[in-house]
C-alpha cells in the first residue's frame, strides 16, 4: 500500500503488479503440527495487483493462466474451483461487488473451468476464487487464491488520476499460487511418492560404471552435466551393475546410464529413463546417445519443466 502511495499514479501506470515470498508465523499447538502440512513458520507466495475496473477481468484471467502453468509443471491438472460471493456483512457498494464478482466469473468462463459457488462465503472486503488441487489418491488441498480487496485501498486512501482528471480508487487483487510452499511440497512428495518430475528431481542423472576403470569417463561426463546445470551423481562403484541399477530404481532417479567400454569408445551414454505410464512407472530403454547430445537435451528438458525426458533423448 505504501509503495503504491509513495508517488502519484495515473491510469496509464496501471496495472501494477508486486510479488514477494513472505514468511508467516502461527503459534499452532503441538498436537496440531503435522509434518510440512501444518507448521508454525511457513512461506507464502504473495502478490498484489492494482488495476483499473476495466482491467479486472484480464488480470484475473492472467492469474488463472499462471495457476494452470505453474501447477501443471508439478503434474497437477485436476482442480476443484470455488467462487465465494458477498457475505451478509461487507464493505463496498453493491456496484463494486457486482463488478468484481462478475470479473471473477467471466475469467473462469474464459478458462472453461467448471466451478461451484459459495454464496456469502467471500471475505468482508471482497469476493474470491479458491483452487484446490487433487493429489494422486484423490485428496483435495487448498493452494491458489485470487481475492478482490476493496478495504485496504480505501483504508490507505489510495488513488490514481483517471483519464478525465478525476481521482479514483484502484481495485486491488491478492493472489497466491502455491499458498504455503511447505504444504505444497508436502502434497507433491506424497502425491508422487517421491517419484518427482525430471526437472525438479534432486538427482536427475546417475552414472553407473561397470568397473572402476570407467570412473574417469564418468567424472568427465558428470562435470559436463553439472556445467549445464544438471544434478548428476556417479555411483561410487564397488558393487555389481545389477546392484547399482536396483539402487537407482529404489531412489527413483529419473535417468541412469550404464558406462562400459562401448560407451567410452563411442563417447556415449546408454540411458534408461523412468516414465509415468497407464499402469504405473515404466522403465524406457533409450539406448546409446552421444553424451554431449544427451546433456544438451536433458538441459533443455530441465529448463522447460519436463516431467520425463525419454522422448527428447533420440539420435
Amino acid at each position: 500500500m505504501l509503495f503504491f502511495k509513495d508517488q502519484p499514479k495515473s491510469y496509464r501506470d496501471l496495472p501494477i503488479r508486486w510479488a514477494e515470498l513472505g514468511t508467516v508465523y502461527r503459534y499452532e499447538k503441538s498436537g496440531a503440527l503435522n509434518g510440512l502440512f501444518r507448521v508454525r513458520g511457513f512461506t507464502q507466495d504473495d502478490a498484489h495487483i492494482f488495476c483499473l475496473p476495466s482491467q479486472l477481468t484480464d488480470e484475473i484471467t492472467g492469474v488463472l493462466d499462471l495457476v494452470e502453468t505453474v501447477l501443471s509443471k508439478f503434474g497437477f491438472s485436476d482442480y476443484e474451483v470455488m467462487l465465494s460471493t458477498k457475505p451478509e456483512k461487507a464493505i463496498g457498494t453493491d456496484d463494486i461487488w457486482q463488478l468484481a464478482t462478475g470479473a471473477l466469473e467471466d475469467a473462469l468462463k474464459a478458462k472453461w473451468w467448471s466451478y461451484g459457488v459459495d454464496e456469502g462465503g467471500g471475505a468482508f472486503y471482497g469476493p474470491k476464487i479458491d483452487i484446490k488441487i487433487k493429489d494422486a489418491i484423490g485428496r483435495l488441498w487448498q493452494c491458489s487464491t485470487i481475492q478482490a480487496d476493496f478495504n485496504l485501498p480505501a483504508r490507505f486512501e489510495l488513488e490514481y488520476t483517471a483519464d478525465d482528471g478525476s481521482k479514483q480508487q484502484p481495485i486491488m487483487l491478492h493472489r497466491a499460487i502455491f499458498g504455503s510452499l511447505e504444504r505444497f511440497f508436502g502434497v507433491l512428495i506424497e502425491s508422487t511418492a517421491g517419484d518427482f518430475p525430471f526437472w525438479i528431481s534432486p538427482v536427475q542423472l546417475r552414472l553407473l560404471p561397470v568397473s572402476d576403470d570407467f570412473l574417469p569417463y564418468c567424472e568427465e561426463v558428470a562435470a559436463a552435466a553439472k556445467a549445464a546445470g544438471l544434478r548428476v551423481v556417479v555411483d561410487p562403484g564397488g558393487r555389481s551393475v545389477g546392484k547399482q541399477i536396483k539402487i537407482a530404481n529404489q531412489e527413483k532417479v529419473p535417468c541412469y546410464a550404464v558406462i562400459g567400454a562401448k560407451e567410452v569408445e563411442a563417447q556415449s551414454l546408454s540411458i534408461t529413463c523412468r516414465k509415468e505410464g497407464s499402469d504405473g512407472v515404466e522403465l524406457i530403454d533409450v539406448g546409446a546417445v552421444p553424451y554431449k547430445q544427451a546433456i544438451a537435451q536433458m538441459e533443455m528438458a530441465s529448463k522447460s519443466g519436463a516431467s520425463a525426458v525419454d522422448e527428447v533423448l533420440v539420435e
